[in-house]
């Protein structure tokens, strides 16, 4: 019996600075697939809902609201998708504040809100001298779409700009000093690769605790392909920051390729009660 997958292309504006490495990430999963006799079928996440995905398996990169709601019907139909479309949405910052929290997951105090309500918490509501301010929905689309500000007036401007450009939900989350770091994962830790993003002091840090939080936050979230960020303290304590679904693996884009297509080949074995 031939295997047909089907492989989701994230939409560019969802990959900014990233669009060759996302791409490579996938193509390089997919060839590795077809070396087992898969057939696989590449969509683009802006035609789900326009054409027809014929196929059961599906491995997806999409991370938009509007695809991520149309997989969803998808997968309530039986089809397997990796990732998830419900752990995409998961990923929300709006979504994962709460998730996080609710699974005693060391994350920054954040407090979602509405863009055009007339609530929006005050710069200083953490009461220290600077916050994060983040766009509610997917990740980072533009530089200023994850931004520590430093005034209440800095705040409001960086949120009237977010109205101009319709994103409706954003969240303050309190700054956490020390080393941040960036993790990918993939799985039950088939695999586990950080390296610090701006380290400065090099704390020393207990690093499989650093695995067991990611991975709780993968449980957390739904997800099995994933990397996040995280912050050492001074003290070494570790605080994640955030956490997304199949980033571009860059740094580690060979290995992870094949890891990421034997945990697809598992789950679609045990899907399709055959051996690949």
């Amino acid at each position: 019996m031939i295997l047909k997958f089907a492989g989701i292309k994230r939409q560019l504006e969802y990959s900014p600075n990233h669009i060759e490495n996302d791409t490579l990430i996938l193509n390089q999963t997919a060839d590795n697939l077809r070396k087992f006799g898969i057939e696989i079928a590449i969509y683009h996440e802006d035609e789900i809902g326009k054409v027809e995905i014929k196929e059961n398996i599906i491995i997806s990169m999409a991370q938009g609201v509007d695809s991520s709601i149309k997989l969803k019907e998808i997968e309530d139909k039986g089809a397997l998708i990796i990732n998830s479309p419900r752990a995409v949405l998961n990923c929300h910052r709006v979504n994962m504040v709460q998730i996080m929290k609710n699974n005693n997951i060391p994350f920054p105090e954040s407090i979602p809100f509405n863009v055009s309500s007339d609530t929006i918490p005050p710069f200083n509501c953490f009461n220290f001298r600077k916050v994060w301010l983040k766009r509610g929905d997917v990740h980072a689309v533009h530089r200023e779409d994850v931004t520590l500000v430093y005034s209440e007036s800095e705040k409001t401007s960086l949120l009237r700009e977010f109205e101009r450009r319709g994103i409706e939900t954003a969240i303050l989350q309190r700054h956490v000093d020390g080393d941040v770091i960036k993790f990918y994962a993939v799985g039950e830790n088939d695999l586990f690769h950080w390296y610090y993003l701006n380290g400065i002091n090099h704390t020393e840090f207990d690093l499989k605790k650093l695995k067991k939080l990611a991975l709780s936050g993968a449980h957390a979230l739904q997800l099995d392909i994933y990397g996040g960020d995280a912050v050492i303290s001074p003290e070494g304590s570790i605080t994640i920051i955030d956490m997304n679904d199949w980033p571009s693996f860059a740094p580690i884009r060979n290995k992870a390729s094949e890891t990421i297509s034997q945990l697809i080949l598992k789950k679609a074995e045990n899907y399709e009660n055959v051996k690949i």
